[in-house]
């Protein structure tokens, strides 16, 4: 197994360890540990790609499980905000909705041999996804440990910058399945 599929299985192994961290708040600095629990994550996300592409070692498992680790990891970010009020449940829905669908398009696009690159929607998809909730972990540590005063409004703030990332998330699919459309038979 080369190095890019490494740090991708890496990524879906930190992804519960993030989940089960930020979570417990009964540990101290619960956000900034998850904060860089989820950071490694994106890092690894960024990396795999990178060493991948230079190193001519894509491959199938790459390109089908990379996409699925980055999925696991921003959704399970999403849950844990929605447990702390952090995230409204409809952009949770908008969201699985959108992955769920393009990953259904990915399936039918490799049985048929077929792969539809990513796009710079998909990029800013994940860029927003990775920057906005380490940015929401790093607010919520900063209040909790009161260096943000009591009326800073988190929730509103992190639910501003969610359904802004939701909008990404629905544009990016949008385009996505404009590509789709003329690349795979969807007849069959």
């Amino acid at each position: 197994m080369n190095t890019p599929n490494k740090l991708t299985i890496i990524r879906m192994i930190i992804t519960p360890i993030f989940l089960v961290v930020f979570l417990a708040t009964g540990i101290p600095h619960n956000f900034l540990l998850g904060l860089i629990i989820f950071a490694i994550g994106a890092i690894t996300d960024f990396a795999d790609g990178k060493l991948a592409r230079k190193y001519n070692q894509v491959t199938v498992f790459g390109k089908l499980t990379d996409p699925i680790a980055d999925k696991m990891l921003t959704t399970a970010a999403l849950l844990a905000f929605m447990q702390f009020g952090l995230c409204n449940i409809w952009i949770v829905m908008i969201v699985l909705t959108r992955e769920f669908a393009i990953t259904s398009v990915r399936m039918v696009a490799s049985a048929q041999g077929v792969v539809i690159p990513a796009n710079i929607w998909g990029k800013l998809k994940t860029a927003s996804q990775m920057v906005f909730t380490i940015l929401i972990m790093l607010l919520g540590e900063l209040k909790n440990t009161g260096v943000l005063g009591a009326g800073f409004d988190l929730p509103l703030l992190s639910n501003v910058l969610l359904w802004i990332m939701a909008v990404l998330t629905v544009l990016s699919g949008a385009v996505y399945l404009h590509q789709s459309k003329g690349m795979i038979d969807f007849s069959k």
